[in-house]
């Protein structure tokens, strides 16, 4: 059977009745991906015009977690293969040379030992890639590289097709682009201008605030920017201390 005939089974197979509707399509795709490449996560982002990292599904909580902690802390392998358009092959001892904060996250949060991160084509908003998850990072070198590039292809057709044969979101384009996870993503950009208007900063700035205090808490920016436009957290309290004399 076909790499495109086992993956189009795989995404056939995905029939949990609480994922058919068009937002959750990534979702699918995820888990159609992790059940072809025998990987044990996956996870799919796209940066949008702004170039904000944009979380569109993940294969398990577990992988949506690990997408989070990538973003909280600031820079990983997906982020490395959406930027340069190149495949990322990391293994843990890879993940602590090249993203210290990152593959300690990971550990604490996750069962996950390596990473491999895909580009994938660009979508309605920018690049895109696919994040494959490892419990072993001894496995890695059992990947298909050939095959995983090629559910990649696959992943931006049927992505492509939904944009253009699927009904289009009210909040603009296709329903994929504003699944649970985007929308979560979407608070933190709330949180980041809300944070930059009462500390009187740019929301670069706001973003490494909400950062450091996420590491802080231990806890994912995404869980900390929710606090803020909730307004359990007082904006203030994340100003930067000034040091004494």
């Amino acid at each position: 059977m076909s790499i495109a005939a086992r993956f189009r089974a795989a995404l056939g197979d995905v029939d949990d009745a609480d994922l058919a509707g068009p937002e959750l399509l990534p979702v699918r795709l995820c888990r159609a991906c992790a059940r072809t490449l025998g990987v044990d996560g996956a996870g799919m982002s796209v940066l949008d015009r702004d170039g904000r990292r944009i979380p569109l599904g993940a294969s398990s909580e577990t992988a949506g977690t690990a997408e989070r902690l990538q973003f909280t802390a600031g820079s990983g392998p997906c982020q490395s293969a959406q930027e340069n358009r190149e495949p990322v092959f990391a293994t843990f001892a890879d993940l602590q040379r090249r993203w210290p904060a990152f593959a300690g996250l990971l550990a604490e949060h996750t069962p996950y030992r390596a990473v491999v991160a895909l580009p994938i084509g660009e979508t309605l908003t920018g690049p895109g890639a696919l994040d494959l998850f490892f419990v072993d990072d001894a496995t890695v070198t059992d990947l298909d590289v050939f095959e995983a590039m090629a559910v990649g292809g696959l992943v931006t057709s049927v992505l492509g097709e939904a944009a253009v044969w699927a009904p289009w979101s009210p909040q603009g384009g296709p329903a994929w682009l504003h699944g649970p996870a985007a929308r979560r993503r979407a608070t933190v950009w709330t949180a980041m201008g809300r944070l930059a208007m009462a500390l009187d900063t740019d929301g670069l700035i706001a973003l490494d605030l909400l950062r450091g205090a996420a590491w802080t808490a231990d806890r994912s920016v995404d869980d900390l920017a929710e606090d803020v436009v909730a307004g359990r957290l007082d904006p203030a309290a994340l100003r930067p201390r000034e040091d004494g004399p």
